[in-house]
């Protein structure tokens, strides 16, 4: 049996074209600035915040992907070419053949902690100057809440 479309009314049409336009928006002013300033992409910064995070600045593959939403072939083809810069190198597991690190450089580390000030005050400056510290809060808690329902049911 076919359900109905539950059609987005006025009200949730806007405000998702409106996220959905800050998102785009955003991501790419940051994007482009970022290069500009530092030569990293956005994929770049990506993947080596998430290794800074990560104990002794390695993570396993399939974390990695899991933690960006990237397919596994957009990995692999993505930290080759951050291999090849020297920002990343691949490790393979001893424990488990078929799974492998990806592990921060010192370079890596460099590149990052020199693009990371920038970033920030790209961020300030689009973004979190533009809102109160209640919308802050507010978006805080309804990301997580969205993220937490997505975690719930991954693809």
């Amino acid at each position: 049996m076919e359900q109905a479309v539950r059609w987005l009314t006025p009200e949730e049409q806007h405000a998702w074209r409106s996220f959905v336009r800050l998102h785009e928006r955003l991501g790419g002013r940051l994007s482009r600035l970022l290069q500009a300033e530092s030569k990293l992409s956005a994929a770049d910064y990506a993947v080596l915040v998430n290794l800074t995070d990560a104990p002794d600045g390695r993570q396993r593959y399939q974390d990695l992907c899991r933690d960006l939403e990237w397919e596994k072939s957009r990995m692999s083809h993505h930290i080759a070419r951050m291999a090849g810069r020297g920002l990343v190198v691949r490790e393979e597991c001893p424990e488990d053949a078929r799974g492998a690190f990806v592990v921060i450089t010192p370079k890596g580390r460099e590149a990052v902690e020199a693009a990371a000030p920038l970033h920030v005050e790209a961020v300030r400056d689009l973004f979190l100057d533009h809102v109160t510290p209640a919308e802050l809060r507010m978006l805080g808690e309804i990301s997580g809440r969205v993220v937490q329902k997505l975690d719930e049911k991954p693809f």
